[in-house]
């Protein structure tokens, strides 16, 4: 299958937003979209998608649909810093990731750097997940629920708790995932911050990469440090994003994705 679009693979499946893609020694990408493995190679319109796939899931989690130049003009046009950034970085984009399997991960992605919780997540999909060949889908709450006695296995720490917690809420319909994407977006953050383990951080990166609600601009450490650097920002996190989508606007998301990586880029 070829996807034809605006899209460079490297710096959008290697910066971290999400945590099941696996570079190849031959350059292509190998992970898991839904219930599907697939390995992907960049082209000079896109990239080659190997794997059952369907289509449609494939355009929806890279958000084909986007018009990625005018997003990039918008907030290029608000801080010549990021539009260097940008320039530097071209084809950078925001996935769409599934909402169930985006909250659970960013509830494991606490304290920890990306390395981990990559290795985690991967423990729980090898532990409880679907086996699709190649690799194993990220697993339902009842996946998960159906073998929690093997949970420690995992070597989760204190997520533990709190990710068996979390997946006893969804399969009891508690945290409805697919009725979360109807709020807006401060409803939304309000709503997931109920969750144990879901700060305002995490509320913003589920927020941004799974709901799509481009608009959110987590702030971590990093972050901290460039907007305090960088715009003389600093404060509490609440404050700390709230300037952060005053200044670029409904893509924020994307003015913080480069900014996060500015010292890579």
């Amino acid at each position: 299958m070829r996807i034809e679009t605006d899209i460079s693979l490297d710096p959008t499946l290697g910066c971290g937003q999400a945590h099941r893609w696996r570079k190849q020694a031959d350059g292509s990408w190998q992970g898991v979209i839904g219930r599907s493995c697939v390995t992907l190679r960049q082209t000079k319109d896109g990239f080659e998608c190997e794997g059952d796939a369907p289509r449609s899931a494939v355009e929806k989690y890279f958000r084909t649909g986007d018009d990625l130049p005018t997003i990039i003009a918008d907030i290029s046009a608000r801080d010549p810093y990021v539009a260097g950034l940008s320039e530097r970085c071209p084809g950078l984009r925001i996935l769409r990731q599934p909402e169930w399997e985006c909250l659970a991960t960013y509830v494991l992605a606490t304290n920890v750097n990306v390395k981990r919780i990559a290795k985690m997540v991967e423990s729980v999909c090898d532990l409880f997940g679907t086996d699709l060949g190649a690799r194993r889908a990220f697993p339902t709450p009842k996946q998960i629920l159906d073998g929690k006695e093997r949970i420690g296995e995992c070597r989760l720490g204190f997520r533990e708790e709190r990710f068996l917690l979390l997946a006893q809420r969804a399969e009891d319909g508690d945290v409805d995932v697919k009725a979360l994407e109807e709020l807006p977006y401060e409803e939304l953050t309000q709503s997931l911050m109920g969750i144990k383990g879901v700060g305002p951080k995490v509320a913003d990166c589920v927020a941004l990469f799974g709901y799509g609600r481009l608009e959110a601009f987590p702030v971590d450490v990093r972050i901290q440090k460039v907007m305090e650097a960088r715009y003389g920002v600093s404060g509490s996190y609440k404050a700390v994003a709230a300037r952060g989508r005053k200044m670029f606007g409904p893509y924020a998301g994307y003015a913080q994705e480069f900014l996060y990586h500015s010292e890579f880029i």
